[in-house]
């Protein structure tokens, strides 16, 4: 779901082919689904709902699903895919590049009895893994970008998965935030710049047993490959698709409790002490096709 808390290298030179370090993290995301879903982190046991990972400003920019047809791009567990069957939506579908994660996506779905649609593909492939189906709404975000190497590429097929007057909503951790790198050590809890905010230089390659939950250490493909996208690179990218934007928000707070000094809000999320500067950790962009 996010960066990983553990030092990312720039990749190495000759570095691998996009297509193969697309693989790569594939790979790294099916091994690291058992991990995810016997962590106490997503709550899968019922300590946490759907809920739990939307701040509320989300559904006042999404407005009533009812009767929306609702496409979640890059959902993992689809644990907050869940969220739009629950408010009403005529039909949810969930995507993900993880076979691993589909699976457990589908098995929780229906141990729920929810009508939850998942489908494995690549983002990059929507289009056909879908049938050319379209949407009224389309929803991604929290740790997906960065996982995306072209955002001209991803916002155009974000534009062909929605119907005329559909909505894309996007809410992403902040590229400060991958910029402030990983959770602080005990001796160096100063929040400091550690990692590039804009891209331009290549991917970063990341090769660690660690994940961003509880838990034990991945088994089997531990590397995957990261991309910076700055808030500029973003909203350019989805404007060039055609989409009309229509509000840009950021925000301090968090879903889960990036660094050791973070307090809970009155939402049960997380946000940075009063005495500690106050910067955006998360933003949210909501669009519109003609």
């Amino acid at each position: 779901m996010t960066t990983e808390q553990s030092e990312l290298s720039t990749a190495p030179v000759p570095s691998p082919t996009t297509e193969e370090m697309l693989r790569a993290n594939q790979a790294n995301w099916d091994a690291r689904t058992p991990v995810h879903v016997a962590s106490e982190f997503y709550g899968l046991d019922g300590s946490r709902t759907a809920e739990h990972w939307f701040a509320p400003f989300e559904w006042t920019d999404l407005g009533d699903l009812t009767e929306r047809d609702v496409l979640h791009l890059q959902c993992h567990l689809g644990t907050e895919t869940a969220a739009f069957a629950e408010r009403g939506a005529a039909h949810t579908v969930g995507l993900d590049f993880s076979a691993a994660a589909v699976a457990e996506a589908r098995r929780l779905a229906a141990e729920a009895g929810r009508n939850v649609e998942f489908v494995q593909s690549d983002v990059h492939r929507a289009v056909e893994a879908l049938d050319g189906r379209r949407f009224d709404v389309i929803y991604t975000g929290k740790g997906a970008l960065c996982y995306l190497p072209d955002l001209a590429t991803w916002a155009g097929i974000i534009s062909s998965l929605l119907r005329p007057g559909g909505t894309f909503y996007l809410v992403e951790f902040h590229p400060l935030l991958d910029a402030l790198g990983p959770a602080p050590s005990p001796d160096r809890q100063e929040l400091r710049l550690h990692h590039d905010y804009l891209g331009g230089r290549g991917p970063l390659r990341s090769d660690t047993p660690s994940t961003y939950t509880d838990g034990p250490p991945v088994q089997g493909a531990t590397t995957s490959y990261e991309w910076r996208h700055g808030l500029g690179e973003v909203i350019s990218a989805v404007i060039g698709a055609g989409l009309t934007v229509q509000l840009v928000r950021e925000t301090e707070l968090l879903p889960w409790k990036r660094f050791d000094a973070m307090m809970p809000s009155e939402n049960g999320w997380w946000r940075l002490p009063p005495s500690e500067p106050i910067v955006p950790l998360l933003y949210a962009l909501r669009a519109v096709k003609a």
